[in-house]
């Protein structure tokens, strides 16, 4: 049983959808969460969680705006002592084929999605090193991980966060801040029009916010990209394929005359660091790289 009595969580986002979903659950386990949203439904999240008995406080603060999450953060420190969870879960959707989007709706959509996770994690971070302990989750998508039609600023902004993700995940390890990335499909504001209603109600964000909490759990694994859906989870990864070695005398006609070859799963990997594609290509060069 995930017990988080003790733990203070901020979860962005959490007036609604999936974010509440996130809120009430690890409430239920113990955890005291500070509900961010930029209106009213923070506070009547934050009622809600408090009128089951558990403890929750509403910020009202948007994510993009740097000074007012160090502010929010500094706020929760001081009254609530630490800060040991955080769900970067705020986002917004500008969405049109990219051939009319306008380069402020791109903008916009990486300031809320990218930036808001950066100044919400930097905000926390100092805090989870000295305390040697941090759960943080980026809340990525299969659009950012596969591509969508009409969402090139969310895809851009999504798969960005899977790099944050894979390289706070390597800089935390030491001071066990553990960071993860969920791709969630739910049936919150930003899936309606997309879905037809006999699909949307398969995806209750109810369904999805069980893999949000085994990411912020003591025992959660680091640099997972945790996918959940309609009661259903899976894991993405970003692989390498064993592919060819040319040598030297390498050219584009090989590489597209061989694409065959590079495409062949058999063998494919996951590697720990980015480091690993160049020992990897070294030792298909003849060479044994250490470590």
């Amino acid at each position: 049983m995930i017990d988080l009595s003790g733990r203070v969580a901020i979860i962005t986002g959490a007036g609604g959808g999936l974010g509440r979903a996130h809120a009430l659950l690890l409430a239920s386990r113990g955890a005291s969460v500070v509900v961010n949203d930029l209106g009213e439904d923070a506070d009547l999240v934050a009622a809600e969680i408090r009128a089951a008995g558990g403890m929750a406080r509403a910020m009202r603060c948007a994510v993009d705006d740097a000074a007012a999450v160090q502010e929010m953060v500094r706020t929760i420190e001081q009254d609530w002592g630490r800060v040991d969870i955080l769900v970067n879960n705020a986002g917004i959707l500008r969405d049109r084929s990219f051939a009319k989007m306008t380069l402020e709706e791109f903008r916009q959509v990486i300031e809320v999605h990218l930036m808001g996770a950066v100044h919400c994690t930097k905000a926390v971070w100092d805090g989870m090193r000295a305390r040697n302990y941090g759960r943080i989750v980026m809340t990525t998508s299969c659009s950012g991980l596969y591509g969508n039609f009409g969402q090139a600023n969310y895809a851009a902004a999504k798969m960005a966060l899977v790099g944050l993700m894979q390289t706070l995940g390597i800089e935390g390890a030491k001071h066990d801040i553990r960071v993860n990335c969920l791709a969630p499909l739910a049936a919150t504001r930003m899936l309606e029009g997309i879905l037809p209603p006999e699909q949307l109600a398969w995806f209750k964000p109810e369904l999805v916010s069980p893999a949000l909490l085994a990411l912020v759990a003591e025992n959660a694994p680091n640099r997972a990209i945790l996918s959940a859906g309609a009661g259903s989870f899976e894991l993405a990864y970003v692989a390498l394929t064993q592919g060819i070695h040319l040598g030297e005398d390498a050219s584009a006609e090989q590489i597209l005359a061989r694409w065959a070859e590079l495409t062949d799963r058999s063998g494919d990997f996951v590697p720990v660091q980015g480091f690993d594609q160049a020992r990897h290509e070294l030792r298909k060069a003849g060479f044994a790289p250490e470590g």
